[in-house]
C-alpha cells in the first residue's frame, strides 16, 4: 500500500512510559516537517505532469505541420510518419525524475524513523522483562534462603526441646529410684524396730 502524507500525519504510536527514548514533540515536529516538503513535492509532481501533457497534445502537433509546409507537396503523406520527435519529451521526463526520487527519500526516512522508533521500543520492552524477571527470581531466591534458615532454626529448637525432655526423664527415673529405695528403707527400719519390741522379756519391763 502506497504511503501517503496523511497516513504521516494520522500515525499513531504508542506511548512508552518509565523509558528512555525520543522527544514525542520533537518526532511530531519533524514529522511535520516531513509532510510539508513531501506535500510541496507531490504538487511540484503533479505541475509537472500537467505540462508535460500539455506539451505532448499541444505542441507536438505544430512541429508535425511545419514540415509539410516547408517542404513540396507531395511530402505531405509521409510526413506523419516522420513526427516521433523523441529529443523534446525527454527532456520533461528527466526532470520529472527529480521530485519522485526526492518524494521516494522522504518516504524512506520516514520509514527507517518509524522502524527505529519501533526498534528502540522493542528493546526497552525486552529490557523490562529481563528486569522484572531476574527481580522475580532475586525475590524467589530471598525467599527459599529464609525458608531454610527458619528450618534449620526450628530444627536446633526441636533438639534442644528433645534434650531437656530427655534430662526431665532420666531426673523423674533417678527421683523414683531414689524415693523407693528411701521408702523401702524405713519400711526395714520399722520391720525391725517391731521385732525387737516383740522378743523383750516381760521381767524387762518392771512387771
Amino acid at each position: 500500500m502506497a504511503l501517503t502524507p496523511d497516513d504521516v500525519v494520522t500515525k499513531q504510536f504508542q506511548h512508552v512510559r518509565f523509558k528512555e527514548g525520543f522527544d514525542p514533540d520533537e518526532v511530531d515536529d519533524f514529522l511535520d516537517e516531513i509532510v510539508v516538503e513531501w506535500r510541496k513535492t507531490i504538487a511540484e509532481n503533479e505541475e509537472l505532469k500537467t505540462k508535460l501533457a500539455a506539451y505532448e497534445s499541444g505542441e507536438s502537433a505544430p512541429a508535425t505541420v511545419a514540415a509539410p509546409v516547408a517542404e513540396a507537396p507531395q511530402a505531405e503523406e509521409p510526413a506523419p510518419v516522420e513526427t516521433p520527435a523523441p529529443a523534446p519529451v525527454a527532456a520533461p521526463v528527466s526532470d520529472d525524475a527529480a521530485p519522485v526520487a526526492q518524494s521516494a527519500g522522504i518516504i524512506e526516512l520516514a520509514q527507517r524513523l518509524h522502524d527505529e522508533h519501533v526498534a528502540e521500543g522493542k528493546a526497552q520492552r525486552d529490557q523490562l522483562i529481563g528486569e522484572a524477571q531476574a527481580q522475580a527470581a532475586s525475590i524467589v531466591a530471598e525467599a527459599e534462603q529464609k525458608g531454610r534458615e527458619e528450618r534449620a532454626r526450628l530444627e536446633k529448637e526441636r533438639t534442644t526441646l528433645e534434650g531437656r525432655i530427655t534430662e526431665l526423664r532420666n531426673f523423674e527415673r533417678d527421683y523414683r529410684a531414689q524415693l523407693r529405695s528411701y521408702i523401702e528403707g524405713q519400711l526395714r527400719d520399722l520391720d525391725t524396730t517391731a521385732s525387737s519390741s516383740g522378743s523383750t522379756p516381760v521381767s524387762a519391763i518392771g512387771l
